[in-house]
C-alpha cells in the first residue's frame, strides 16, 4: 500500500492521549494509529450506510410503535428516548 503525507490538526489533548497509546505500544507510531483510527471510521461509516440502505430497502425506519412492539417482545424496556433506526 502507499502512503501519502498529510497535515492535520487535532485537539491538544487527543494528541496527548493519542502519543501516550503509542508510548504503551498500541501502534507501532503515531501515523500507524492515526491512519487505524481513520480507517476505523471508515468502516464505521460505510456499515452506516449500509443498515440504513437495507433498512429502506424493507419499508424504512420502525415507527415508534413498531419500536415499543419488539422492544416488549423481547422484554426490554420499553423507552422512547432511544434514536429509532435510520434517523440521524
Amino acid at each position: 500500500m502507499t502512503t501519502q503525507k498529510i497535515a492535520i490538526t487535532v485537539p491538544e489533548e487527543v494528541l496527548t492521549r493519542a502519543k501516550a497509546a503509542v508510548r504503551r505500544g498500541r501502534s507501532s507510531s503515531l501515523s500507524a494509529y492515526v491512519s487505524a483510527a481513520i480507517d476505523q471510521k471508515l468502516m464505521q461509516d460505510e456499515l452506516g450506510d449500509l443498515l440504513d440502505e437495507m433498512l429502506m430497502e424493507s419499508g424504512g425506519p420502525l415507527t415508534e410503535a413498531e419500536l415499543q412492539t419488539a422492544r416488549a417482545s423481547l422484554s426490554l424496556p420499553v423507552a422512547s428516548s432511544r434514536r429509532v433506526r435510520g434517523r440521524k
